[in-house]
């Protein structure tokens, strides 16, 4: 059964930081497209970052220069270094798997298949 464990979320001050860390279950995370999305309220779920199996990073606008997505193949966990925190970045953030397949890119937020139950982050001023 492939579960994604978010931790790591809480209430940090602006200009703060914080690391994520999903555990990932039941599937090798190096060979997936691995990926953090957020959202708040009212709003479509967003990418805030991505790493594909051959280590290729992408990044949301709003997050780069301040998020760093890092993979640990030992430990089968994606984590999500985030400092220069804002109140704009408060949301619930989902750890997500996208399987590689021929006919599918996982470059959209509806080709991942497996989702995390998220962890809230509240960034106060």
């Amino acid at each position: 059964q492939v579960q994604l464990v978010e931790s790591g979320g809480g209430l940090v001050k602006v200009g703060g930081s914080l690391r994520l860390s999903c555990t990932v279950h039941g599937i090798v995370a190096r060979t997936y497209h691995m990926g953090w999305y957020r959202q708040v309220p009212g709003k479509p779920r967003e990418l805030v970052a991505s790493i594909s199996r051959d280590s290729t990073y992408t990044y949301g606008d709003s997050v780069k220069g301040r998020f760093t997505i890092y993979r640990d193949s030992v430990r089968n966990t994606v984590s999500l270094q985030m400092n220069s925190l804002k109140p704009e970045d408060t949301a619930v953030y989902y750890c997500a798997a996208c399987r590689y397949s021929p006919t599918t890119s996982c470059d959209t937020r509806d080709a991942y298949n497996y989702w995390g139950r998220g962890t809230q982050v509240t960034v106060s001023s």
